[in-house]
This record gives C-alpha cells, sequence and structure tokens, in this order.
C-alpha cells in the first residue's frame, strides 16, 4: 500500500478556509445522533453529525466533540457516554440541543421523552431508531474538536423500521 505524506513541506497550496470548508461539507448528508453523558446526575447533551462507526471486532465508534464545550468536559471527566440515533419525529430534540446560548441541560431533558441507561447513566432518547452505549478507549485532540473513540458496550434497535433525521445543506431532511 503507498502512502502520500501531507507533512506541511510537501503541499503547495493553502488551506481552505473555514467557510470554504463548511460550504463544501453542507453538500454531505449525515444522520442526526443525540450524545449524552451523566455524571452522579449532572446530565449533559449534544447534537452530533459527526459520529461513525469505525471497527466491528472491536466495536468501536467516534464522535466529534467542539473543544471547551459542556460535553467536552464532562467527558473529559467520564468514560461512559451514549448515543441515540434520531428519527424523523426527533427533528426538535436534535435542535434543541445544539441551540447555541440554549436552556440548561437539565430543562432540556425535561421536556424530552427518555429513559437512563442502567449501563451508563446517559439518558436515552425515547423512540431512537437505535441506541449505542460506549466507554471511552481514547480522546484525541484535532483542531478546535476532541475525537472521542468509544467502545461499545451495548446496541439497541428499538425501531427497526423507522425513518432517519438527516442534517443536509444547513438543514434537518427526510428520505424521500
Amino acid at each position: 500500500m503507498r502512502y502520500v505524506s501531507t507533512s506541511p513541506q510537501h503541499l503547495t497550496t493553502p488551506n481552505a478556509t473555514p467557510d470554504e470548508f463548511r460550504a463544501a461539507l453542507t453538500q454531505l448528508a449525515s444522520g442526526v445522533a443525540l450524545v449524552t453523558a451523566s455524571d452522579a446526575g449532572d446530565d449533559a447533551g449534544m447534537t452530533a453529525t459527526s459520529f461513525l462507526s469505525v471497527s466491528l471486532e472491536p466495536p468501536l465508534v467516534l464522535v466529534s466533540v467542539r473543544e471547551d464545550s459542556r460535553m467536552d468536559e464532562l467527558l473529559s471527566r467520564i468514560d461512559l457516554w451514549a448515543v441515540s440515533l434520531l428519527g424523523e419525529e426527533h427533528k426538535a430534540v436534535a435542535a434543541r440541543f445544539a441551540m447555541k446560548g440554549r436552556l440548561s441541560d437539565r430543562l432540556l431533558f425535561a421536556d424530552t421523552p427518555h429513559e437512563r441507561s442502567e449501563l451508563t447513566d446517559s439518558p436515552l432518547i425515547d423512540g431512537a431508531l437505535a441506541t449505542v452505549e460506549c466507554r471511552t478507549e481514547q480522546r484525541i485532540a484535532a483542531g478546535d474538536h476532541t475525537l472521542v473513540l468509544g467502545r461499545v458496550l451495548r446496541a439497541r434497535v428499538p425501531a427497526p423500521d423507522g425513518r432517519p433525521l438527516l442534517y443536509f445543506r444547513g438543514g434537518y431532511r427526510q428520505l424521500g
């Protein structure tokens, strides 16, 4: 296998600007997930479109968390967390947990139907297409984000016939 070096001495063009990069990535449709964690009842939730599977053996997933966010701070202290893969009916949930300057997470969870995982103590969103409960394996600094690699401890599919909520061109979308 041949690898191409991307070290700075081999680059001949400047980096894309943040606006150019953001515009390009709006062309990529992605699923929408709610990442949750709890530290002694102090719950946090974060809408994520940068969530992906990494490996089947062992089962690993990755989520990108904005550096210095409440979720980044919480996941630096605890290692158990969960992800609820959201369906079309969860558009309002996704939007609420994605807002900047939003209400406290405690108030958001009070108005969001969920159950608490007995394994990770994290909130799991009612009606989610699937839930994945994880233990942090590694945290990787990456620009203005932290990549959190998690080992999947439990995965469930409570809504196998549901339709996913998607994010495309800066907005929530549905299939078809």
